[in-house]
């Protein structure tokens, strides 16, 4: 699984039933970009999109059992990678790469 597949689970756990427009904002993704992300996860079963119930031209994201079942078992890996940036880096450095990072998402 990579970083992005993850982060996607992660974000349609919190966010279930959450629209592609939505969700792409929240990513600061374009819509088609989130897509093609997408793809793979429903191929692979994880991800499955919906027709809104209070518009049908809307299309709204959530996450199969076995799409849950992979980002859980997926959370020590990431555990981890964190924990193995953290010692490469230092915790004073690790916490200005995140505030860094903040900052250029924000401004975008």
């Amino acid at each position: 699984m990579t970083v992005t597949q993850y982060g996607l689970l992660g974000h349609l756990a919190k966010f279930d039933g959450i629209g592609i427009g939505a969700l792409a904002g929240k990513l600061i993704m374009d819509p088609t970009t989130l897509t093609r992300n997408l793809r793979p996860l429903a191929r692979q079963g994880f991800v499955v999109a919906k027709p809104d119930r209070r518009d049908k031209r809307s299309r709204c994201l959530h996450l199969t059992a076995s799409g849950r079942a992979a980002f859980e078992s997926a959370k020590p890996a990431w555990v981890r990678a964190q924990r193995h940036i953290e010692q490469a880096l230092g915790g004073a450095e690790t916490s200005a790469l995140n505030a860094a990072l903040d900052r250029v998402l924000a401004k975008l």
